[in-house]
């Protein structure tokens, strides 16, 4: 369905040609004074150069024609040559009809659709989620969402980090703990147990002691070194208790991101780019793009534009040992090898950025992918506290992800038991829904680059720009359509009609938007675009609500064309919040 900026638009070229001037100054947007006019055109202002007239005489020119538009209720040209648009009320209503008989509410399909990696998440095996996780696993899911939206292939890929010292940490202190294990006994032949010798709380303090005590002992961190070293040449002992730690901290991190509501379609791990490597460091020696540089090797990313110091890729260290550019890169070739992604972005903490340039010019240079696809970095900003400071835990620790979730879950189920009389159990399941409602918007509404302060206070409110107001708006809606079929009615007894009133209008205006919309925050990356305009909807619903006696209205047919506008309005809102990553309650 064409956007309706686009059927504006080709009114006023229409309107230019007609008029002896050229259509490349028929530029349409929307009005910054909707006071004054729904949408603008400031062409005849470029246009003055061009044709040495007033601007005022170039608009009027455009006006007489377009005054013979159906889809313009009025049209105006004002000094010093703006020319003002307000749309026909039955053109307006027409085209919201039209996207409510529409399967996708107006939203085009694309036409060739590509096939897009996302890689966000990446947890590490063995390690609890912290709130560090949560911008990576909620921005990564929304423009996951996005992109299926629209039509395209989008592959969501968690990227596990599981092969380098840190398994050898856990395998030396376990050593340390239990060497009576059957997996240390270098003579065993047997098959290895199936249950883990540890559960997933064991393992998550296992990692920080080991790691800790490493520091501090030398010989502990050289065994360690060792350890990993035997566990990526195949040691029986040690892969079974690699799969242990991998099952057991897969289950765990599968719950934990369930409860964000995120998921992938890929849980790929490093170790499964290993068997990449060797082929690909022979290729980057054979063709040349590879040299050794103080004994490591290493391709040479700096360009001549480049205004600041962009070191080599390194990708053997002088021992051999591969890095972690060793193994994006490597990823980059499985990726290719199995999905032939047209683009892969990574979703990624923005002081990142230096590391993902050489990565990506490094793949390029040695063309590891093909000269169309792209490589995209989102680089996302820090989630701070109040104290402008990365987010802690009142004691100064990084806070699980598990427990901050909790937290916002116990401070909305407060927030609905104070409010309103209802039961326990259904309080906590809408408090649930609220709460990562609350989580998510008060993350996607900030543009992902910047920092942001997690005030749960701010976010949890059901007033103002937050999720919780978002979604008290369409519970809202919800309520207004139970109460009307209540009454014996149905809905879809009339359709949307002309709007009554200012108020109904302005709701109308932001609805047509929603194409455009999706369209733009997906072109660009942007779903606090998303949030923006959902925000804006929600205000002009709540403005027509409090000047509309809806279900009191006395004429049946403007009550039941509203109804219809308030249906249409619940299905955008929820098709929004949907793509953002969150649901809305039947109550609050």
């Amino acid at each position: 369905m064409k956007k309706i900026i686009e059927l504006i638009n080709d009114e006023a070229v229409k309107a230019f040609a007609e008029a002896g001037y050229d259509t490349a100054f028929a530029k349409v947007t929307l009005s910054n004074r909707p006071d004054l006019c729904d949408y603008q055109c400031n062409g005849a202002m470029a246009a003055a150069k061009t044709y040495k007239k007033a601007p005022i005489m170039i608009a009027n020119d455009v006006v007489a024609v377009l005054s013979k538009s159906k889809v313009f209720q009025e049209v105006n040209a004002v000094n010093p040559g703006f020319i003002n648009l307000r749309l026909n009320p039955e053109f307006l209503a027409d085209y919201l009809r039209q996207m409510q008989a529409d399967e996708n509410l107006s939203v085009e399909k694309v036409k060739e659709p590509k096939t897009i990696m996302l890689d966000y998440g990446g947890a590490n095996v063995a390690k609890p989620l912290h709130v560090g996780h949560l911008r990576s696993a909620i921005i990564g899911e929304s423009i996951k969402r996005m992109g299926r939206f629209l039509g395209h292939n989008m592959i969501g890929d968690v990227h596990l980090g599981d092969w380098g010292l840190q398994m050898g940490l856990i395998i030396t202190e376990l050593k340390k703990r239990k060497p009576e294990l059957v997996y240390f006994d270098e003579n065993y032949t047997g098959e290895y147990p199936k249950e883990a010798p540890f559960t997933i709380s064991e393992l998550e303090e296992i990692y920080p002691t080991a790691n800790a005590y490493s520091k501090e002992h030398p010989e502990f961190k050289e065994e360690a070194m060792q350890a990993t070293y035997l566990l990526q040449n195949g040691n029986r002992g040690y892969l079974a208790l690699w799969h242990h730690i991998l099952d057991v901290s897969i289950a765990d991190l599968k719950k934990n991101y369930s409860n964000l509501d995120v998921s992938f379609d890929l849980w790929k791990k490093e170790s499964d780019a290993q068997p990449y490597i060797p082929d690909m460091v022979q290729y980057m020696k054979d063709n040349g793009y590879a040299h050794i540089d103080d004994g490591a090797l290493v391709v040479d990313v700096k360009e001549e534009s480049d205004t600041k110091e962009i070191p080599p890729c390194m990708i053997l260290k002088s021992d051999g040992a591969s890095l972690y550019n060793t193994t994006d890169l490597a990823t980059i070739v499985e990726r290719m090898k199995l999905f032939h992604p047209d683009e892969i972005i990574y979703v990624v903490d923005k002081r990142q950025e230096l590391y993902f340039t050489q990565v990506f010019r490094c793949a390029r240079k040695t063309k590891l992918v093909e000269e169309n696809t792209e490589l995209k970095f989102l680089g996302f900003g820090t989630m701070n506290g109040k104290d402008g400071k990365p987010f802690k835990t009142r004691d100064g620790g990084v806070m699980r992800l598990e427990r901050l979730i909790s937290e916002i879950n116990d401070e909305m189920y407060k927030k609905i038991m104070d409010n309103h009389a209802i039961d326990p159990e259904e309080a906590k399941k809408t408090a649930k829904i609220v709460a990562l409602s609350a989580v998510k918007y008060g993350d996607l509404s900030n543009q992902a680059s910047k920092d942001y302060v997690f005030d749960i206070d701010r976010f949890t409110s059901f007033e103002g720009d937050t999720g919780p107001y978002i979604l008290y708006t369409i519970v809202r809606i919800k309520s207004i359509l139970n109460r009307y079929q209540n009454l014996g009615r149905k809905l879809g007894e009339e359709v949307i009609g002309v709007p009554y009133n200012d108020s109904e209008k302005a709701l109308m205006l932001e609805l047509v938007k929603f194409n455009q919309v999706m369209e733009n925050a997906f072109e660009e990356i942007a779903p606090h675009k998303i949030c923006s305009y959902i925000y804006d909807i929600a205000n002009a619903f709540n403005r027509f609500y409090h000047e509309t006696k809806i279900l009191s209205e006395e004429n049946e047919k403007k009550r039941a064309e509203w109804i219809q506008l308030l249906v249409l309005t619940r299905d955008i809102l929820e098709s929004c919040i949907y793509v953002l990553g969150f649901s809305s309650p039947e109550r609050m």
